[in-house]
C-alpha cells in the first residue's frame, strides 16, 4: 500500500469490505480518487450509522492492545503460540511489537475520525430549516462524539498517560480535522490532544438527546460519561465526578443480575439497560482467547453473582455486555457508578462514595445475602472501590488506562509479572512501555514534519 493511503491519510476503503451507507453512493470506491463529501442531512446521518466502522461492530473495532498489555487475563503457553507474532509481542511487553506493516489499533480509529470528518464537512455546508435542525443537529453532535471517542481510545494507546505537570510538552496524537486525505501531520501534545477530545464532547452535548434511537448512536447521557472518563484518566477527579453525576441523572438504571438466567446466551446483550453507548474492540489475540487471571477470579466472593455469569469453567470470559460476542468497550452506567463512587472517595465523601458502591453491589450478589459495605474513611472506601473496579469492568480495554493514572500514584502502582514459556516477564509502573509505539509507516511518511517515535 502506498502511504499515501495508509490511514492517518487513508481514502475510506471500498464499500464492499467497510460498507457505508446506502444512499447516495458518495464513498468512493477508489483509493486513488478524491473522497466524496456528503450533500445531505441524511447521507450525514447514514455515515455515522455505519456500526462497522462508528461502533467498532464485527472482527475489526476499537484498539485491543492496551487489553493485551493489562493483567485481565493469565497466558498459557499453549495458547501464546497461537496468537499473532505483533499479540505475541504486545503479551511480553516487548520494545519492538508490530510484525507487520499495517496496525489496526491505529488504523481503524483514525478510519472512524476520517468518517467524522467528512460528516462534519458536508453538514457545515449545508443550511437547515427549523424543520430540518434536529436532525442536524444529531449527525453533527454524532460526529463530534466519534471523533472524540475515537482519539480518546487512540491516546490511551499511543500517547503518555495524561499528567498535569507535562502535559503541555508530552508528545500526543496527530489531530486530523479535515476530510483532505493527503495532509500530513506532526503530533499535537498530550494538552491538545485532551483539549481536542474535551471540546468536540462540550459542543456535542447540547446537540443530542439525551436518549438516543439506538445504543449505537451517541447520547447527551454518552457524552457525559465520556467525558467522566476522560477526566478520571487525567485524574481530575472533582471534574469527572461531575460529569458522572450528569450522566447518571439521565441513565441511571442497573441490572439486577439475579433476573439473568446463567445458562442463557448470550449472557448480556447490547441493549441490557446499563447500557448508554454501544462500541466494541477488535477481537482477536488475548480478548478472545486467554484464560482469566486466577488471583483476579479468587477475589469473587460465594454469592457475587458475576463469578457465575462472567465466567465460563471457572476462567473463560462471558460477560460482554453484546449478544454477537463483540469485545464491548462503550459506556454502560456500572463503570459511572464506579467512576462517581471513586470520585467521591477522593474528595473525601466516604458516604456517598459507599452509597453508589452498594447500589451496584446489591444488584450483583445473590438475593438476601448481600451486607452494605460499610468504611472507615475516604482511604478505605477507595481501596474497596478500586476493587469492585476491578471486578466489575475486567476486559471491556478498560483496564490499561486504569493501570497508567493509578501508577502515577505509589499507593496505587502495580508491576506486572508475565512468565511464558518459562520466561519472566514484567511491566514496571510508569514504563514508557506503557505507550505502544506509532507505527513506522506513518512515521516515514510524516518525516519532513519531523513527526517523532514513542520512546520504548
Amino acid at each position: 500500500m502506498n502511504p499515501r493511503h495508509h490511514l492517518l491519510y487513508l481514502i475510506i476503503l471500498t464499500t464492499a469490505i467497510f460498507p457505508s451507507c446506502q444512499k447516495g453512493g458518495f464513498l468512493d470506491t477508489k483509493p486513488d480518487q478524491t473522497l466524496a463529501i456528503p450533500t445531505s442531512i441524511a447521507d450525514c446521518q447514514a455515515l455515522m450509522d455505519n456500526d462497522v466502522v462508528m461502533n467498532g461492530y464485527g472482527r475489526f473495532g476499537y484498539p485491543n492492545l492496551g487489553f493485551t498489555g493489562c493483567d485481565d487475563y493469565y497466558v498459557s503457553t499453549p495458547l501464546f503460540n497461537q496468537y499473532s507474532a505483533t499479540d505475541q509481542h504486545a503479551v511480553i511487553w516487548a520494545k519492538d511489537i508490530y510484525a507487520v506493516d499495517e496496525v489496526n489499533d491505529w488504523d481503524l480509529p483514525y478510519r472512524t475520525i476520517l468518517y467524522a470528518n467528512v460528516a462534519i464537512q458536508g453538514l457545515d455546508a449545508l443550511h437547515p430549516s427549523s424543520v430540518d435542525q434536529t436532525a442536524w443537529n444529531n449527525a453533527y453532535g454524532s460526529a463530534l462524539f466519534f471523533r472524540a471517542f475515537a482519539y480518546f481510545q487512540l491516546a490511551q494507546i499511543f500517547a503518555p498517560v495524561y499528567d498535569s505537570t507535562s502535559a503541555q510538552t508530552d508528545d500526543g496524537l496527530p489531530l486530523r480535522k479535515t476530510a483532505n486525505v493527503d495532509e500530513k501531520f506532526t503530533r499535537a501534545s498530550v494538552q491538545k490532544t485532551y483539549d481536542q477530545i474535551i471540546n468536540d464532547l462540550v459542543t456535542a452535548a447540547p446537540l443530542l438527546p439525551d436518549i438516543p434511537l439506538s445504543v449505537t448512536r451517541p447520547s447527551k447521557a454518552a457524552v457525559y460519561g465520556l467525558l467522566s472518563r476522560v477526566y478520571l484518566s487525567a485524574r481530575a477527579y472533582t471534574t469527572a465526578l461531575l460529569y458522572a453525576d450528569s450522566c447518571l441523572r439521565i441513565r441511571p438504571g442497573l441490572l439486577d443480575y439475579n433476573t439473568i438466567n446463567p445458562d442463557s446466551t448470550p449472557t448480556f446483550t447490547r441493549n441490557n439497560v446499563e447500557v448508554i453507548f454501544g462500541a466494541a474492540a477488535t477481537l482477536g489475540g488475548p480478548i478472545s482467547r486467554s484464560f482469566t487471571d486466577s488471583t483476579l477470579l479468587k477475589s469473587y466472593q460465594p454469592n457475587d453473582l458475576r463469578k457465575i455469569l462472567f465466567f465460563k469453567n471457572g476462567r473463560a470470559f462471558l460477560g460482554r455486555y453484546d449478544e454477537d460476542g463483540n469485545a464491548f468497550c462503550g459506556i454502560a452506567t456500572d463503570e459511572i457508578y464506579l467512576t462517581r463512587a471513586e470520585c467521591f472517595a477522593r474528595t473525601e465523601n466516604t458516604a456517598d462514595a459507599m452509597a453508589d458502591l452498594n447500589s451496584l453491589l446489591v444488584k450483583r450478589w445473590a438475593s438476601g445475602t448481600f451486607t452494605p459495605f460499610t468504611a472507615t474513611d475516604a482511604a478505605d472506601a477507595l481501596d474497596q472501590i478500586l476493587a469492585e473496579r476491578r471486578k466489575e469492568l475486567l476486559y471491556r480495554s478498560l483496564r490499561w488506562t486504569d493501570l497508567r493514572r493509578l501508577n502515577k500514584d505509589p499507593a496505587t502502582a502495580v508491576t506486572l509479572t508475565r512468565v511464558v514459556n518459562g520466561q519472566t516477564y514484567t511491566l514496571s509502573p510508569n514504563s514508557p512501555r506503557y505507550v505502544y509505539p506509532i507505527p513506522q509507516k506513518v512515521i516515514d511518511f510524516n518525516k519532513d514534519q519531523g513527526m517523532q517515535q514513542n520512546p520504548r
